[in-house]
């Protein structure tokens, strides 16, 4: 038996960003359902460091980039929801640091990134005295500048069950590779055995990486997409801080991105990016995390990694791909007739690419469909999150 269910608009992909979509349709009104074949955030979601980049980290050169103005009224908005105030509730998501922070070693190069980038940047960040610091930037071996910015920190699973919560029975779980596109009625098989034949209006792909194939089943070759990878670094054993910043070098990307967490034991893990997880991916695993070690050493020699264990992420971050540019500056939402393809490029631009997609579709003036209930079927579970998986811990 097959059912079938029309609908004004359907999502495929269950992280934040297609969540966030997915919570501000419905909110204008439109029928919608997102449709997810894994579990809700198991793409880069889960992987993401939570950091709402207001940017900074990208004016290490002493520039206004296009990247860093991209992302200047993030941080604002996302405290807004967390309050209450803003167009999506967060009032339940973790903030995990009401501000990131940036440091700076005893180097020239270090010092110099540090100084422009509070010129250039001095509305978003203030220089810190030993007071005020993150105790472990207190430390007497501690010799640099450290700066905090205007940068809040989230638990990014946190945010996504805050936005799937109330909108939840507008999600299906459905089995991978089951979805099927013809004579404009795109077919699913449930996770729950039970197919579905869905007939809508606007079809939003927000599904990362799968945004390739299902352009594919769709008949369509563009946009193109691109992936960056990344190896990331977790820490765990011994630390009692919980530390979230990034050290400054001489590139426009941090040296390395400290961000934090506790897993399930309530045992704090330190989360590695910048630099390190951009040039960890030409390194083994072993390799990586000895890199990590020699870096932690140099940067802050006053940490105690005799308990330590260590473990390797490895990422793809999916964007659109950009001619003669490595990286976008932005989101990116193109519409060809009835599909809308999306990437976030960072999740703290999720909520303005939901509102691309939803001003793309006001613009249609839609004819709308029944408000008729949907089924009742199976809903995709929560993704864990890497540092609760213990086989990844393996030295």
């Amino acid at each position: 038996m097959v059912t079938a269910v029309s609908v004004d608009v359907l999502i495929v992909g269950g992280g934040i960003a297609g969540l966030w979509t997915l919570a501000r349709l419905k909110q204008a009104g439109y029928k919608t359902v997102l449709l997810e074949a894994e579990s809700l955030g198991a793409g880069q979601t889960r992987f993401a460091q939570g950091i709402i980049h207001g940017g900074t980290k990208y004016a290490l050169t002493g520039k206004l980039t296009a990247s860093s103005e991209a992302v200047a009224d993030m941080p604002a908005l996302w405290r807004d929801c967390y309050n209450g105030r803003g167009p999506l509730d967060l009032t339940k998501a973790t903030l995990l640091s009401n501000a990131h922070y940036l440091w700076s070693t005893s180097s020239l190069t270090s010092r110099v990134s540090g100084f422009f980038a509070s010129k250039v940047m001095r509305a978003r960040t203030s220089e810190l005295d030993e007071s005020v610091r993150p105790s472990l930037f207190k430390h007497a071996d501690f010799k640099g500048q450290i700066y905090a910015l205007d940068e809040p920190v989230f638990d990014a699973m946190s945010v996504l069950k805050a936005i799937a919560e109330p909108v939840k029975e507008s999600i299906l779980a459905i089995k991978g590779g089951s979805l099927k596109y013809d004579n404009d009625v795109l077919s699913v098989q449930g996770q729950d055995g039970q197919s579905y034949e869905f007939d809508f209006k606007k079809i939003v792909l927000t599904a990362g990486q799968g945004n390739e194939n299902l352009l594919s089943e769709l008949g369509l070759k563009q946009p193109e997409m691109q992936l960056r990878p990344l190896k990331m670094v977790m820490l765990r054993g011994g630390l009692s801080d919980m530390v979230f910043a990034h050290c400054m070098g001489g590139s426009v990307n941090p040296r390395i991105t400290i961000t934090s967490n506790r897993n399930e034991q309530g045992d704090v893990v330190w989360y590695l990016g910048g630099q390190l997880a951009e040039d960890g991916v030409d390194r083994s695993d072993a390799e990586q995390i000895e890199q990590a070690k020699l870096e932690l050493a140099e940067l802050i020699p006053w940490l105690d990694q005799s308990k330590s264990q260590w473990a390797t992420l490895d990422i793809n971050r999916a964007e659109i791909k950009k001619a003669g540019t490595k990286r976008p500056d932005t989101f990116f939402v193109e519409q060809q007739d009835k599909v809308i393809t999306a990437w976030p490029t960072k999740m703290a631009l999720s909520p303005v690419m939901a509102e691309q997609v939803v001003e793309l579709i006001n613009n249609e003036k839609l004819s709308r469909v029944d408000a008729a209930e949907l089924p009742s079927w199976s809903i995709p579970s929560y993704a864990s999150l890497p540092w609760n998986e213990e086989q990844r811990w393996l030295m």
